[in-house]
């Protein structure tokens, strides 16, 4: 629905852009021409004016209308959600206190620390990463 509301809203927009470059400017030579060019001999003089007036108010009242239907739909796609209904990995609970962020996160890395008792510390130490080969210029 939001994509043909959107294709809706495209054309006229394209529509209007159209319109309001064919109208006579007041000061100088628009696209509709100013005396030679443009739509000349399509309508003269006052039946022009109220045409391209009215179609210019129609594809307003248009852009208006669907401009606000897209906010809508946008608005009511982005209902507010908590920052902490991502986090649920859908494993049931096995602990007592598993609703406690730090203890899931300590389940989520291997540890197995108890709550109220501090973690353990591994007894070997890691690895030490190997010194990177450069390669020498003989």
């Amino acid at each position: 629905m939001q994509t043909v509301l959107i294709s809706i809203h495209l054309i006229v927009v394209l529509g209007l852009i159209a319109v309001v470059l064919l109208q006579r400017s007041e000061g100088g030579l628009g696209l509709g021409g100013g005396g030679s060019g443009g739509v000349a001999g399509f309508m003269t003089g006052r039946g022009q004016a109220n045409a391209l007036t009215r179609a210019t108010a129609i594809l307003a009242a248009l852009f208006f209308t669907t401009s606000m239907a897209l906010a809508i739909m946008s608005h009511r796609g982005a209902a507010p959600r908590s920052i902490l209904e991502g986090t649920a990995t859908g494993q049931p609970a096995t602990q007592p206190n598993a609703g406690n962020l730090l203890d899931t996160l300590r389940g989520q890395s291997g540890g197995a620390a108890q709550p109220g008792t501090p973690a353990e510390v591994p007894a070997t130490q890691p690895a030490q990463p190997a010194v990177p080969q450069a390669p020498q210029s003989r």
